[in-house]
């Protein structure tokens, strides 16, 4: 029995494919002045940035993306594809609302950081207990990618307050998170439950 459908493989394998072409492509057309070791995703999408609509676009996809995952990943347990959406709905939030071209917004920094921490913690709030899950949804696994996830946004969040270089740190949190969706919905698809009703985790 397939446990979640083969859209859900694009839907999530499009994700980081649309994420990582948008910056860099945006960066690409912001230029030599921009760092991307130091400077942000944020920055891309800022108003009057050459690649503004690249990156918006790219963002509002990402968001698209997620929620058309959480919707297909039936395996996962709610409150892991209900933050999972909620991550989708926040990265659309984000596009709506850029950063101006100078200066910090707290409404798009708060927006983003809601973002962050849903998609950070989906992947412990999806996981399945059981020994028979498949191997992305399991606990260990799942553990292990929020605490990843968790630690390189701290890192994120260092850099910025030190000056360093918080494009690198960024990019890894985002890269991790984007990718991951597509782990668990891969791991689905190869997994089989047996014939045993019991060990479908919607009982059907």
């Amino acid at each position: 029995m397939r446990l979640v459908p083969r859209w859900a493989l694009l839907s999530s394998g499009c994700a980081p494919v649309f994420l990582i072409a948008g910056w860099a492509i945006a960066a690409q057309l912001e230029g030599p002045a921009y760092d991307p070791a130091r400077q942000t995703i944020s920055a891309l999408a800022s108003y009057g940035a050459a690649g503004f609509w690249v990156m918006t676009a790219a963002l509002a996809a990402l968001g698209v993306c997620h929620l058309l995952t959480a919707l297909g990943l039936r395996a996962a347990a709610l409150p892991g594809r209900v933050a999972l959406g909620a991550g989708g709905v926040t990265a659309c939030v984000v596009a709506m609302i850029p950063p101006p071209s100078s200066g910090g917004s707290l409404r798009h920094g708060a927006v983003a950081g809601v973002g962050f921490a849903f998609l950070a913690l989906w992947p412990v709030l999806a996981a399945d207990r059981r020994g028979v899950a498949p191997w992305g949804l399991r606990l260990a696994p799942s553990v292990t990618a929020t605490v990843l996830m968790l630690l390189s946004a701290a890192w994120f969040l260092f850099e910025m307050h030190q000056d360093g270089p918080a494009g690198a740190a960024e990019r890894l949190v985002t890269a991790i998170q984007s990718l991951w969706p597509f782990v668990v919905v891969a791991s689905c698809l190869r997994h089989r439950y047996g014939d045993d009703p019991s060990t479908d985790p919607n009982g059907t």
